[in-house]
């Protein structure tokens, strides 16, 4: 008799998620992470729910479509943390031209079944907010709805609920060692400490360590078709006032978004090249923090140079190899793998997919995985994430409900939090009065009381794991006052604070 029905060894996007939806269906279920929920990949994307308008050019109408209906199943479920985004797209004169964007626009809205976000229309921006940070030659240009989530949240809700449900998370856990016989006998590592638990059937979810996993710990014999392509982001200064994104068309016919991020700054991203080395350290070039302000000098007035970037980050995703050319040709469609035999249990590799189509990844998965067990059906295109528990267009009711609780907060913090933790944001404030109810502060608007909800909670460990994977408040604080919130971490954890 195994201890799981079902083992995970991956704590990104797609794990979490096949974590959920397993333990909402009734099965046993355990998760492990080498590092930190969202510690790869899936902290590092362009933050954006979407369809992928680009991917019509290529033909990818399913892919496309998925997407589009995953959008708004996201926007219902999660609605602290997917928010709608109007996104402007200025023509260029080039492959891409005005009519063939409006076309791909007119399916774009319609290939989904779209029925919360606006559609697609024309703007004179030579008279609109809109025109005002772009170069003045960009008198006209196109708007279309997509929506925005904090990637890195979006994981660890996943986790969260998966955990609610009885699933077991277990990160900084290591899987070196994997028997295959008709169960998994998995040798796990945890800080130095060594035990086993065994499964009836795993998931190789590691992302872009999904070929070492199964060539050094699960010893699978045929060569996994991964392609590993590294994309960059570099987050600036705000170059716009307004709360609309906008997608450029870049010298080399690629696409670049630059978008609102953390009310103070702009997130601009992403290249795409193929990368070899260690997933764990991708590192931005100067080559590619030079392309993304060249391609927004391009278009917004006030330029920006590599000096002006306050944060870059790179990720590493994990692609089915198609065998395309360019790095951006290939499939982001997933690919899901079954390797069964007689008297052997089941290995499942997960390739690809995106962070709009998690949801949609876990179901196909359990669906592969079905005939090994006795599942319910799915579940998850109703249920809530934690915090989610109301209609998304009343999301400014909740905010100023918040507000009017705990009138102490700022406007900005109480935004903050609501986008953070939605209706659990009470588990953090409770019964404060006042500021200093809430413990000590570490810049911007971090509290204690919110640190060692993440700690309770969210499986935070050290500083980074808040600063930079439950929020982005990193962005705000500084070196003493990190070093000052890791020193508490550490405190809490010995019983001071």
């Amino acid at each position: 008799m195994a201890d799981f029905d079902l083992a995970i060894i991956g704590g990104g996007i797609n794990g979490v998620g096949i974590a959920r939806d397993a333990a909402g269906r009734g099965l046993k279920v355990l998760l492990v992470e080498q590092n930190d929920l969202a510690s790869g990949t899936s902290s590092a994307s362009t933050k954006l729910i979407h369809g992928g308008l680009r991917y019509l050019e290529r033909g990818a109408f399913r892919l496309v479509r998925q997407a589009l209906a995953e959008r708004e199943v996201l926007l219902r479920i999660a609605p602290h943390l997917v928010r709608p985004i109007r996104i402007v797209l200025p023509p260029e004169n080039g492959p891409r031209s005005a009519f063939l964007i409006r076309l791909g626009l007119f399916l774009y809205d319609r290939l989904g079944g779209r029925t919360i976000l606006p559609k697609s229309q024309s703007l004179d921006l030579s008279h609109h907010a809109y025109g005002v940070p772009l170069l003045r030659h960009y008198t006209v240009g196109l708007e279309y709805s997509d929506c925005m989530s904090d990637d890195s949240r979006l994981v660890v809700l996943n986790a969260l609920d998966a955990a609610e449900r009885g699933a077991v998370i277990r990160t900084r856990t290591r899987c070196v060692r994997a028997e295959r016989s008709e169960i998994w006998t998995l040798v796990l590592n945890t800080r130095g400490r060594r035990n086993v638990a065994t499964a009836r059937a795993l998931v190789n979810a590691a992302g872009p360590w999904v070929k070492q996993l199964a060539e050094t710990v699960l010893r699978f014999e045929e060569p996994l078709p991964v392609r590993l392509a590294k994309g960059t982001h570099i987050v600036v200064r705000r170059l716009f006032e307004h709360g609309c994104g906008y997608m450029l068309q870049t010298a080399d016919n690629r696409v670049v978004f630059a978008l609102p991020f953390e009310q103070e700054f702009t997130l601009i991203g992403t290249t795409d090249a193929d990368f070899v080395g260690d997933p764990a350290t991708p590192v931005p070039s100067v080559q590619e923090i030079a392309y993304l302000c060249e391609a927004a000098n391009r278009y917004f007035r006030e330029p920006i140079q590599p000096v002006d970037v306050v944060w870059a980050f790179s990720g590493v995703r994990s692609l089915y190899d198609d065998g395309a050319e360019r790095p951006d040709d290939v499939t982001r469609e997933y690919v899901l793998a079954l390797d069964e035999g007689f008297r052997l249990a089941p290995l499942l590799s997960v390739y690809g997919g995106k962070i709009t189509t998690y949801r949609r990844l876990a179901e196909a998965a359990l669906a592969k995985l079905g005939h090994f067990f006795a599942a319910q059906r799915p579940w998850t295109a109703q249920a809530p994430l934690p915090g989610g528990e109301f209609d998304p267009r009343d999301l400014s009711a909740v905010v100023t409900d918040t507000g009017r609780r705990w009138p102490f907060l700022s406007e900005y913090h109480v935004k903050r939090l609501v986008s953070a933790y939605g209706m659990r944001v009470d588990r953090i404030l409770g019964k404060a009065k006042k500021m200093d109810d809430l413990g000590r502060r570490f810049g911007a608007d971090l509290t204690a009381a919110e640190v060692r909800y993440l700690m309770q909670q969210e499986w935070a460990e050290t500083a980074d794991d808040v600063l930079w994977r439950r929020s982005k408040i990193g962005l705000r604080l500084s070196r003493e006052d990190r070093e000052a919130l890791s020193q508490f971490m550490v405190n809490s954890v010995g019983g001071s604070t």
